[in-house]
């Protein structure tokens, strides 16, 4: 068996990478690109699981109840027609309330946590609570970040770190980029002043529960692997199922304007006629995420297959996500699933 063709366009795409795929116990594939296997990349986006299954956790435990609204456990949440939104609303992105006001004011905001709150909590929402789709790229995390802190009265980072990361047993998943881990952070190569800022300690450092973690690809594997082996101890197998469950099928995103499969914290796979980071190929128990078509991860339960692939770059977003579906799609051609073996 070969994933040749996968490695050969991670090479001739010529940037610093990281891509590993796992099959049940057996490492098929842990490969760096211009890096060391500890370099440690920004995966945006890709680190919205994170925070879902930490929720998820704390509801199985009791803390809180996904059905109920968010404004009760968070009272200034409520303000300008946002009492009615519930925890589960906001893991599928039908909160309404895609940014905290604007994506720029969001990204202006978001290395700073308090700022970052009092924008949400000033936002009225655009749609009605469940009505439809709308990502909430940045909101997402402070919304269900904050949400951990009220619930537990501890920094969500902590949270995160004793409830996940810990038991999980991985060393190195970041969210925020401690000074001492500074020399083994990718750069990240995005447009002109983008890059800039990015690439600014400050920046690196902040705790941005929606996309802020770095981490190597094989930590990220790992995090998958322990949700298809039922949460490993972590977190129940119904927890991660419920997780897993359809939100969006076939809607189009009113923030993204695409059609995207959404569940409970996760981006879900299935053939489409529109690229998919996660492949064409594939299956639609596919579970995962992207990360501004830069970094992506997911686990396909069909074929007992775990993916990570972590870029440098966020430049040439259409190009890119070309290639994201290239390389998933290398990677699943060598595990077809037939249609009658699909869960």
């Amino acid at each position: 068996m070969s994933l040749h063709a996968a490695v050969k366009l991670v090479e001739q795409r010529g940037r610093v990478a990281q891509l590993c795929v796992l099959r049940g116990d057996e490492v098929l594939l842990d490969r760096s690109f211009g890096c060391a296997p500890d370099a440690l990349f920004w995966i945006f986006s890709a680190s919205k699981p994170y925070t879902a299954v930490l929720v998820h956790l704390l509801a199985e435990r009791g803390q809180f109840d996904l059905g109920a609204p968010m404004a009760k456990y968070w009272p200034e949440f409520a303000r300008r027609g946002k009492d009615g939104i519930t925890i589960r609303q906001v893991l599928q992105h039908r909160s309404g309330l895609a940014t905290g006001g604007s994506a720029l004011g969001d990204a202006l905001a978001m290395t700073d946590w308090r700022r970052s709150v009092r924008r949400i909590e000033r936002a009225r929402p655009r749609w009605p609570a469940g009505a439809v789709p709308a990502y909430q790229f940045l909101a997402f995390g402070f919304m269900l970040g904050e949400l951990v802190q009220r619930v537990t009265g501890r920094p969500f980072r902590d949270v995160l770190s004793t409830e996940v990361l810990t038991p999980l047993g991985v060393r190195d998943t970041h969210l925020g980029l401690r000074g001492e881990l500074w020399p083994r952070a990718v750069p990240v190569l995005a447009p002109g002043p983008v890059a800039a800022t990015l690439n600014r300690p400050p920046a690196r450092a902040a705790v941005i529960p929606a996309a802020g973690i770095s981490t190597t690809a094989r930590d990220l594997a790992a995090f998958y692997r322990m949700l298809l082996r039922g949460g490993d101890g972590i977190i129940s197998a119904a927890s991660i199922e419920q997780a897993r469950i359809p939100s969006s099928d076939g809607e189009v995103d009113r923030y993204v304007r695409l059609p995207i499969r959404w569940s409970q914290g996760f981006q879900l796979g299935g053939p489409r006629d529109t690229l998919s980071p996660l492949g064409r190929l594939s299956s639609p128990n596919t579970f995962g995420h992207n990360g501004s078509n830069c970094c992506v991860a997911w686990a396909d339960p069909d074929r007992d297959l775990v993916y990570a692939y972590l870029t440098d770059s966020v430049r040439g977003q259409a190009a890119a996500v070309r290639h994201h579906a290239a390389v998933a799609d290398a990677v699943l051609q060598e595990f077809p699933v037939s249609p009658s073996n699909s869960r």
